[in-house]
């Protein structure tokens, strides 16, 4: 249950039949390749835009957005289809044109009540959304669901719940900027690189770097008896102040010479949440963090390759060493893991995956992912930039998210969920 749930809004949605959005036109049809970057990768992620134009109401919200979404599903053809298992025992697309699944909702309540989304809230939110009733696995869910939500102050929320195996936070991006554009009656501005293909094992597979990515780790701090607690949420906002204070801390040893705003901020949070989850000195911690890997490839990802080009990057080392020691140590841990990826790193990891068909494990284990670099507050279906927009939860407990925030976006939210004991913890060690 998200924390403040005693005095948040009683949101009360109504939700309508769900029907099927397919393509405007004929598609092809047959079984969509994934890479192995998509494999690793198939968890739901749910978001939310919210809409309020000055100018025009929600009244005709649900049939432009309807209508634009078969017309981007032309171009994005494999979201038409299903997610099935092939005969390597991979996931693929099998591309039917059956479509995306689209809800159309109501709510009495005003958008304004929703408040401040920055802190996940998954009962609110989660109403937002749609979720296939009964789905045992991913298997059961298609790539796509949209819910439009119309409120009765003339705004309206578009919810999705997307496989992340369809596309990383770059590809979703541009698919939905594109499905706005389409809205607005605009070409796409970056038509979608399909073939994932690029990005496929070598034969013979090679295996040039230790993965610790995959490393499972035991729990010698028994950390998962906190986690019987009740689970708080909260969002910590770093502005280019606070920000500013971090990295002079951690220069201030003189151990590092400079250093980037995501290194300095993940190494912060990776120590204070070490110290909030009160881990034992010698337990093995891991951190991890996906890498954008469009520029690093060789030669570089095409423009507009909406499958999941990231790869993740991880530090390993105990809970004692990042505590006992300055910020600037966790820093380069990170700086480390960031240097380590190139070409040759991410086909290895590729490969890794084709030999071993291991996912990452999340034990002792810190996620960080970014949002702070994507542009979802640009969408426009025609109502203008959303007022709001977020996810509507974190997706594992051991995932921490960066968004960026304000005017200028120049402020980092931090999102984290930890148990309630812990989170005292983290708050404290979060004032600097």
């Amino acid at each position: 249950m998200a924390d403040g749930s005693d005095d948040a809004l009683k949101l009360t949605v109504k939700q309508g039949e769900p029907t099927l959005v397919p393509p405007a036109e004929e598609t092809k049809k047959g079984l969509y390749f994934l890479s192995n970057l998509d494999q690793n990768i198939a968890v739901i992620v749910r978001t939310i835009y919210c809409f309020k134009s000055a100018v025009k109401g929600n009244e005709d919200a649900v049939e432009v957005i309807k209508n634009a979404l078969s017309k981007i599903l032309v171009h994005y053809y494999p979201i038409a289809g299903r997610l099935t298992i092939s005969s390597k025992g991979k996931l693929i697309v099998d591309c039917t044109g059956e479509g995306a699944v689209f809800v159309e909702a109501e709510t009495d309540c005003e958008i304004a009540e929703l408040g401040d989304i920055t802190k996940p809230d998954p009962v609110t939110l989660g109403k937002l959304v749609y979720e296939i009733p009964g789905a045992q696995n991913i298997l059961q869910m298609p790539p796509v669901t949209a819910q439009v939500t119309k409120f009765k102050c003339g705004g309206f929320v578009l919810g999705l719940c997307t496989n992340h195996c369809m596309f990383d936070g770059i590809g979703a991006m541009e698919f939905v900027n594109s499905w706005g554009a389409t809205a607005r009656g605009l070409a796409l501005a970056v038509p979608p690189f399909l073939d994932r293909s690029i990005l496929k094992a070598r034969i013979p597979p090679k295996i040039e770097f230790p993965h610790h990515e995959f490393d499972d780790i035991e729990d010698v701090s028994n950390t998962s008896k906190l986690y019987e607690e009740e689970m708080l949420y909260r969002s910590f906002c770093f502005d280019p102040e606070k920000l500013g204070q971090l990295k002079e801390k951690a220069m201030e040893d003189g151990v590092i010479a400079k250093c980037t705003t995501f290194q300095v901020l993940s190494a912060f949070v990776w120590r204070a949440r070490c110290q909030a989850l009160r881990m034992v000195p010698d337990q093995q911690i891991k951190l991890l963090f996906a890498a954008d890997g469009r520029s690093r490839f060789e030669p570089p990802i095409p423009e507009g390759y909406f499958g999941n080009a990231i790869v993740l990057t991880n530090s390993l080392c105990t809970a004692g060493e990042i505590m006992e020691n300055q910020l600037s140590f966790a820093v380069r841990l990170v700086q480390e893991a960031v240097k380590m990826v190139d070409d040759s790193y991410m086909r290895s990891a590729i490969d890794y995956f084709e030999v071993t068909r291991a996912r990452p494990s999340l034990t002792a284990t810190l996620l960080i992912t970014t949002w702070s670099r994507l542009s979802f507050h640009t969408t426009d279906f025609g109502w203008g930039v959303p007022i709001l927009s977020g996810p509507v939860a974190l997706p594992e407990k051991e995932v921490i998210l960066f968004l960026s925030h304000g005017n200028e976006r120049k402020n980092i939210n931090v999102l984290v969920g930890l148990p309630a004991s812990s989170m005292k913890i983290f708050e404290e060690l979060m004032q600097i």
